[in-house]
């Protein structure tokens, strides 16, 4: 089996590393979309720009022409999506276009499609409907705590694949469960992606009240009250609320919204600190997700009637409707109810 990531950020290169590294040389291809920045890896082993510093696999091959790079695919090789969330559509759209036999795709971004609000495996079913001419293909997704340059450094990592295919999550796990990671294997798509999204939010949630000072006890009544809120949205979306309580739930919660690694979780601090969200995305270097989908979860939620205080507070602040003390205001003066 060879494996084909697409997308060269810090994420798909950090997989594709950990792929290459335990895999006969020669089985792992990684697509990025700079020729320059693929002939500059492939010589010199490394991604700069978003890994700077770390060795990459000598085996591991990197190229730019995405038309050879999907020619060379067979039926049972894995290929790994590996583009924020706002590339899938275009990314899976080209790659159903080529294929000419059934493929093993699975994703790894986080988040909502932003206009739609659909979930990425969604995105992937309307492409699939356009673009699949009967080829029955097998998809799913890999989630979890996880930050990309710890995985490339080779420290220990748990992962999810969840998909309905059982020998996909079973590709998956031939692929990357080596060394120090490992990866578990689910059916429920609904509840990894939408925990995968909400986490995100709640990273920022949990930024704003560490960079306000507020405690460690404001903190984990963000992450409990943001875990209570990821399982009642997965409920009403269709997939199972103990989802929320492995890997792709409360584990990336804890991981997104603590870790100093934490691109969201920079987010909420830099907000906190007076800065304008225009000034910190420009500022960020890499794309944050919980600030591309909250809209979007929120606006599912209300489809859904989901009562979601903190992540609607989250979006007035990203949308300059309320400061950050604002949020903190409102949410400590909602009105006293049962724990469930």
């Amino acid at each position: 089996m060879n494996v084909t990531l697409l997308g060269a950020g810090a994420w798909g290169t950090a997989m594709a590393a950990q792929a290459a590294q335990h895999l006969p040389p020669g089985s792992v291809r990684l697509w990025a979309r700079s020729a320059e920045q693929a002939k500059v890896m492939q010589a010199e082993h490394q991604n700069q720009r978003y890994l700077p510093d770390i060795a990459l696999p000598t085996a591991l091959q990197v190229d730019s022409d995405l038309k050879r790079t999907l020619a060379l695919l067979r039926p049972s090789d894995l290929l790994v999506i590996a583009t924020p969330m706002s590339g899938l559509s275009e990314t899976i759209a080209c790659v159903l276009q080529q294929a000419a036999h059934p493929l093993n795709i699975v994703w790894l971004c986080k988040g909502l499609e932003p206009i739609t609000a659909l979930l990425p495996h969604q995105v992937v079913e309307r492409e699939l409907a356009k673009y699949s001419r009967g080829i029955a293909h097998a998809v799913g997704v890999v989630s979890g705590p996880s930050f990309a340059n710890e995985v490339a450094r080779g420290l220990p990592c748990a992962l999810t694949v969840a998909s309905k295919s059982t020998a996909l999550c079973q590709a998956v796990q031939a692929a990357f469960h080596h060394g120090n990671m490992r990866i578990y294997a689910s059916d429920d798509l609904i509840g990894v992606e939408l925990g995968g999204a909400v986490k995100n939010i709640m990273a920022i949630a949990a930024g704003i009240g560490d960079g306000l000072g507020l405690g460690l006890n404001a903190r984990a009544a963000v992450l409990t009250r943001g875990l209570a809120e990821m399982m009642r949205l997965v409920k009403a979306a269709g997939g199972k609320p103990e989802t929320c309580m492995g890997l792709t739930g409360v584990g990336d919660l804890i991981l997104t919204a603590t870790g100093d690694l934490s691109r969201n979780r920079r987010v909420g601090l830099l907000l906190a600190a007076g800065q304008s969200l225009q000034n910190v995305l420009s500022n960020l270097g890499h794309v944050a997700e919980g600030v591309l989908c909250a809209a979007a979860v929120a606006d599912l939620a209300k489809r859904l009637n989901v009562d979601m205080p903190i992540t609607s507070n989250m979006c007035d602040v990203l949308s300059g409707q309320i400061t950050a003390q604002q949020a903190v205001q409102k949410l400590m003066g909602r009105e006293p109810k049962p724990e469930h």
